[in-house]
């Protein structure tokens, strides 16, 4: 069996996919998402002009040896565009080779864990009471876990991942449009002087059975971080995500000294390699990497076993810059994962992102179910992807009030 090509699209319904589909000569394909947001043709690019010229020719039965050959075989190894490259090639040959095996990938992996992996929605709010309708809102969809973002008394523009004005947080999604990146303005002393006391009013009001997670988003320094978990406490937090940049990874330790709250980082790690230390020194209780940005499925369950060996559940990211075929190779891994901990969810579940993405996975009263159909179990409709093309965007900048650039 050999692969006889590859096609590479870029595009989708308010998002810019990278979707990759490997062909084989007995006419089985596979799919995988390289998606890197916002520098989306970056692993395109790679994709077509570096990986898949050197894919003709192998057998995608060997995925390990593939995915050796791409990782090892380069000499400038790891980054997010390479990895999520590799990440999309070794999705397509788990898919390819549960398709002639005629098992989803899950099986392939172990077989179940569980009947279904709990999701987390989003909820934000300009205010606090804004805030509270949101989460309200979430609720009598059916979840049962949700982070929740809320706006900042005093903040000169409305923070991270939350609505500039009242009304707008109950399906709201970050607005990245546009190559010339929007700045945001923060300051950490009034963020820390609102933020606790507002998830102990909404653990009041939601009460004990309701899952509350948080993202800092990077923007603490580390003894800001250690105060502000200890200060989290009383809410009782499922996790408290990115309270501070990880690449000082040993400033995590003060964070420990100082508070029991949960710690979930990892979202922006790429391999086993930016996270085994924090996973081994029992640092962090959540690890957040994707299947996309970290080089696959093949790498991934590397990940997850360290983590299980060190009582760390994974809470793989999931915005909506992963596209449903990367969040069809998550489920199969939080299907088999017996250290699964949560899975995030805010794709853009719309009639045209089903259309271009069919699929039989399913997300119901804030669990997700995995279909049993062979392989990744999601397809991809060439002719939709037409309508679709690549428009750049970037992320926000942030800085403090007197122009100093900070932490996204």
């Amino acid at each position: 069996m050999r692969i006889t090509g590859a096609q590479v699209f870029v595009g989708g319904p308010g998002r810019n996919y990278v979707t990759l589909k490997v062909l084989t000569a007995q006419g089985v394909h596979g799919l995988g998402d390289a998606t890197l947001n916002n520098r989306e043709t970056l692993p395109a690019i790679y994709l077509r002009d570096y990986i898949v010229p050197a894919l003709i020719g192998m057998d995608p039965r060997n995925s390990e040896d593939i995915w050796q050959f791409l990782y090892r075989g380069a000499y400038f190894r790891r980054g997010p565009v390479a990895m999520a490259a590799i990440g999309a090639v070794d999705m397509a040959l788990w898919d390819i080779k549960g398709k002639l095996a005629g098992l989803p990938v899950y099986q392939l992996l172990g077989g179940r864990s569980r009947e279904a992996a709990m999701v987390y929605a989003h909820a934000a709010g300009a205010d606090l009471p804004d805030l509270m309708d949101s989460i309200a809102h979430c609720i009598e969809q059916g979840y049962r876990a949700v982070r929740v973002q809320c706006g900042i008394p005093g903040m000169p523009s409305a923070g991270y991942a939350v609505p500039e004005a009242r009304g707008r947080g109950k399906h709201y999604i970050s607005d990245f449009a546009g190559i010339r990146p929007r700045v945001e303005i923060w300051d950490s002393g009034r963020y820390m002087r609102f933020m606790p006391g507002a998830l102990a009013e909404i653990r009041a009001r939601f009460g004990p059975e309701l899952h509350i997670l948080h993202d800092v988003h990077h923007r603490l320094l580390p003894r800001e971080a250690a105060e502000f978990a200890r200060a989290a406490e009383p809410a009782g937090l499922f996790w408290l995500e990115d309270p501070t940049p990880a690449e000082d990874q040993d400033a995590l330790d003060l964070i420990r000294q100082h508070s029991t709250t949960p710690i979930a980082i990892g979202e922006v790690f790429n391999s086993i390699w930016d996270c085994n230390r924090l996973i081994e020194a029992e640092r962090i209780d959540f690890i957040r990497v994707a299947v996309t940005y970290a080089g696959g499925i093949t790498h991934v369950r590397r990940i997850v076993d360290l983590a299980g060996l060190h009582h760390v559940r994974t809470g793989f990211h999931g915005a909506p810059s992963h596209s449903p075929i990367s969040m069809a190779a998550q489920a199969h891994l939080n299907i088999w994962a017996p250290n699964f901990g949560i899975q995030e969810y805010l794709v853009l579940a719309t009639p045209d992102c089903d259309a271009l993405f069919p699929s039989a996975h399913r997300v119901e009263n804030g669990l997700m179910h995995v279909s049993d159909a062979p392989g990744l179990g999601i397809d991809f409709d060439e002719k939709q992807a037409a309508r679709y093309e690549y428009r750049p965007g970037s992320h926000p900048v942030v800085r403090l009030e007197d122009g100093t650039l900070w932490n996204y």
